[in-house]
C-alpha cells in the first residue's frame, strides 16, 4: 500500500478538496478519504492526460522513447494510429510498433489503419486489405479503426472502405474520422456511415456541423497543424464531446510539452477547469474504452501531481500505481530493437528535376502553403523561365520547386512548384512524407534539390538540409521515418536542422520539416504532389502542372 496526499480535483463532484489516496500493491485505488487539513496545501491530484490522436512515428521516435518524454508532461495514455509505418512496412510495421509499445508503462492504444495506402494516386510500400484490417480489429490490443481518410470513398460508396468500417462496427470498436472541409449534408452522410470523431476541423463552423452530425471533435495543436485558437470556444459548450490531441508532434516540441500545454492554455483562456480536464483526461478514456483510471475508487491508479492549475507544471506521473516520472525525469526502461526498413531508390542527378517547357503563355498550378496549417491552396502563377524556356525556381518571388521521389522503386521524380515556404537558399528534404513516405524535397535550384535528396537516399531515410558547401542530415533508419536513438538526442539534432533551415536557408515557416512532410498528403486539400504527379484534392484527381491541361484518373495527361 502507498498513500498519496494532496488536493484532489474531482471531475464527478466538480470540486477540489484535500484527500488521501490509498493505492494497493496491484496498482489500483483502494480508497479516497477527504482530508480537510490539505484543502489549501500540497500538490493538486488530477487524472492523467490522454493524447486522443497521435502518430507516434511523426515524433521520429520509437514508442519507448516517445513514452519517456510524454510521461514527464503528465501523459498517461495515447490513442495512436500506426498508419505511418504501415504505409512503409504493412503488417510487419504494425507488429513492430505493438511490440515496442508493450515494453513501456505509457498506455499506447493502437488502432487498425484503415487507409493503407491513403489513395490510389501514390506509391506506398504496402497495402492493408479488408481481411488484414479485420484481423487487426479482432485483437484486444487494437482498440479502434484508425482515421478513415478516404472520405470521398465513404461518400461514394467504395465497397472496400465500407467493409473496413463494417468490420469495426461488427466488433463494437470506435471509428476515427478524417474529413477536412466537409460541411452540412456531406458531414452528416460521412458521420452516418460510422466515423465518430474528427481532428481535422480548422473552423468553428466546420466543427459545429460535425457536432450536429453526431461526431466528437478533437482540438488539435501539433507541430504543423494548430487549430486550438479556432476551436477552443467549443470547450465549455460541448465539454462532453471534445478532446485534445497533437496528431503530429516533432521531438523538440515533445521535449517542451504535450497535452499539458493545451490544458494550461485553455485554463488561462478562462475555460472552466473541470470542463478542460474532462476533455483532456476523461472523454478519450470513455470514447475509446481505454483501460485507464479516472481517479475513482477501484480504478487503476493513473494520475498526476501538479504544482499549480494555471501553469500545469507536472511534478509527478503515476501509471498503475508506479511513479514513472518526477520533476521532469522519467524512470522508464531502454529498448533498442533492430531497425526494419523498405528502401530501394538509387541516387538522382540534377537533370532529373528539370521541367519541360509548357504551352506559350500558360501559367503554373502552384501549391500554396499556409504556415501552421495542413491544408494548402492552389494558386496560378506566371513561371520563371531559364534560357531553354524551362520553368525554374524564383526564390525572390517565393516560387520554389518541389519534387517527390519514389523510395520503393526507381522512377523519375514528380516535380511541381510551391509558394509559401519562403526558402531563400539551398533545399530541404525528408523521407517523412505523409502518408506513403516517399522522399519530398523543396529547393531553389535543381543542384540543391538533388544534393539533399541524395543525402536522404544515402541514409535510406532521414531529413536533410543544405546549400552549396554545407549539408546536414538526421538519419532515420527505422522504416525511413524514425530514429532508434534517444529522444533528447533526436530532439537536439532535429532542432539543429530546423535552425539551419531557418537561419542559413532563410526558410520563413515555423516548422520547415513538418510543413514539408505534409505537402505529399493527398487526402488534405487542396493541391499536393505525389510521386505520380500534381494532385487536386477537391477534384480528387491528378492534374497537369500547367493550367488548362487536365490529367486522366490514371495519371496520363489527356
Amino acid at each position: 500500500m502507498q498513500e498519496i496526499k494532496g488536493r484532489l480535483v474531482d471531475l464527478d463532484a466538480r470540486e477540489t478538496y484535500g484527500a488521501i489516496i490509498t493505492v494497493n500493491d496491484a496498482g489500483y485505488i483502494e480508497s479516497i478519504v477527504r482530508d480537510e487539513t490539505r484543502n489549501r496545501r500540497g500538490h493538486y491530484i488530477l487524472p492523467g492526460f490522454v493524447d486522443a490522436h497521435v502518430h507516434i512515428e511523426s515524433s521520429m521516435l520509437l514508442p519507448v522513447e516517445f513514452a519517456k518524454l510524454a510521461v514527464t508532461h503528465g501523459t498517461v495514455a495515447t490513442v495512436s494510429d500506426p498508419h505511418e509505418i504501415a504505409n512503409v512496412m504493412g503488417m510487419e510495421g504494425v507488429e513492430y510498433m505493438l511490440d515496442n509499445a508493450a515494453r513501456t508503462s505509457l498506455s499506447i492504444n493502437f488502432g487498425a489503419p484503415s487507409c493503407v495506402p491513403a489513395t490510389s494516386f501514390e506509391t506506398a510500400g504496402a497495402i492493408l486489405d479488408v481481411a488484414e484490417v479485420a484481423a487487426l480489429l479482432d485483437r484486444d490490443d487494437i482498440k479502434y479503426l484508425s482515421e478513415v481518410m478516404n472520405y470521398p470513398g465513404v461518400l461514394n460508396g467504395d465497397l472496400d472502405m465500407l467493409a473496413k468500417i463494417s468490420a469495426a462496427v461488427d466488433r463494437d470498436k470506435p471509428i476515427d474520422g478524417h474529413a477536412p472541409g466537409l460541411l452540412g449534408e456531406e458531414a452528416f452522410r460521412y458521420a452516418k456511415a460510422g466515423p465518430s470523431t474528427e481532428h481535422e476541423c480548422t473552423t468553428e463552423q466546420e466543427a459545429r456541423d460535425k457536432l450536429a452530425a453526431g461526431m466528437k471533435i478533437l482540438i488539435r495543436e501539433g507541430s504543423a497543424a494548430k487549430n486550438y485558437q479556432a476551436l477552443h470556444g467549443l470547450i465549455d459548450e460541448f465539454s462532453d464531446r471534445v478532446m485534445f490531441c497533437t496528431d503530429d508532434s516533432h521531438p523538440d516540441d515533445l521535449m517542451a510539452g504535450h497535452i499539458n500545454q493545451l490544458v494550461m492554455r485553455a485554463i488561462r483562456d478562462g475555460h472552466d477547469v473541470y470542463n478542460v480536464l474532462t476533455a483532456a483526461c476523461r472523454n478519450p478514456v470513455e470514447h475509446y474504452n481505454l483501460d485507464i483510471g479516472k481517479l475513482r475508487v477501484g480504478d487503476r491508479a493513473d494520475f498526476i501531481l501538479v504544482d499549480d492549475l494555471r501553469f500545469m507544471a507536472v511534478y509527478a506521473t503515476y501509471i498503475k500505481g508506479e511513479m514513472v516520472a518526477e520533476a521532469g525525469h522519467h524512470n522508464l526502461p531502454d529498448y533498442r530493437p533492430e531497425p526494419i526498413n523498405r528502401f530501394n531508390c538509387s541516387p538522382k542527378k540534377p537533370e532529373d528535376f528539370r521541367v519541360a517547357p509548357g504551352p506559350e503563355g500558360a501559367q503554373l498550378r502552384v501549391i500554396e502553403v499556409f504556415d501552421g496549417e495542413l491544408v494548402t491552396g492552389k494558386k496560378l502563377m506566371t513561371p520563371a523561365l531559364n534560357e531553354a524556356g524551362e520553368p525554374v525556381g524564383a526564390p525572390e518571388r517565393d516560387l520554389l520547386k518541389i519534387a517527390v521521389i519514389n523510395r520503393y522503386e526507381d522512377a523519375p521524380p514528380a516535380v511541381g512548384f510551391v509558394t509559401g515556404m519562403k526558402l531563400q537558399r539551398g533545399a530541404i528534404a525528408s523521407s517523412v512524407a505523409h502518408d506513403s513516405h516517399n522522399i519530398v524535397v523543396v529547393g531553389v535550384d535543381d543542384e540543391s534539390i538533388c544534393r539533399v535528396a541524395n543525402a536522404v537516399i544515402a541514409e535510406r531515410g532521414g531529413i536533410a538540409a543544405g546549400r552549396e558547401g554545407e549539408l546536414q542530415v538526421l538519419p532515420l533508419p527505422v522504416a525511413g521515418i524514425m530514429s532508434n536513438d534517444s529522444g533528447p538526442k533526436v530532439a537536439a539534432r532535429y532542432a539543429e536542422l530546423t535552425g539551419f533551415a531557418r537561419r542559413k536557408l532563410r526558410c520563413g515557416v515555423e516548422s520547415p520539416f513538418m510543413t514539408l512532410s505534409f505537402l505529399a498528403l493527398l487526402v488534405i486539400p487542396e493541391l499536393k504532389l505525389s510521386d505520380r504527379g500534381l494532385f487536386d484534392g477537391g477534384a480528387f484527381r491528378i492534374v497537369d502542372l500547367w493550367e488548362g491541361k487536365l490529367a486522366a484518373p490514371d495519371g496520363n495527361v489527356e
